[in-house]
């Protein structure tokens, strides 16, 4: 199993059940790791692997539309990534909202969220 990871990307969105939520922006972290059955031999082309350029622009398209929940975002992610990749056999993904609109809270919030294909 080959396993390819984007780490720590980092985008403004308007993500939440709050009405200050969808007014500013809040930040958040991406943490993915797609995994497919490698190739019998050494692999030489990118025709043979999994963009993670692609992947890249799959994450960001889907952070840029507004959703009540970073679970839903996960959830799509994890879809698209799979539509567009079909050797894909694993997606993990973790989205990390740094600032949730919390009184008192210090620290963040995440979820993880891990789909067998």
């Amino acid at each position: 199993m080959l396993t390819i990871k984007l780490n720590q990307l980092r985008f403004f969105a308007h993500h939440g059940l709050y009405e200050e939520e969808l007014m500013v922006a809040n930040e958040f972290i991406v943490d993915l790791e797609v995994s497919y059955t490698e190739p019998t031999r050494v692999i030489s082309k990118m025709t043979e692997t999994i963009n993670y350029v692609k992947l890249y622009e799959i994450v960001k398209k889907r952070m840029l539309i507004t959703a009540d929940l970073i679970e839903t975002l996960a959830m799509e992610i994890a879809a698209a990534i799979h539509e567009n990749f079909p050797q894909t056999k694993r997606v993990s993904i973790s989205i990390t909202k740094k600032y949730p609109p919390v009184i008192n809270f210090s620290g963040n919030v995440s979820i993880s969220f891990i789909k067998e294909f």
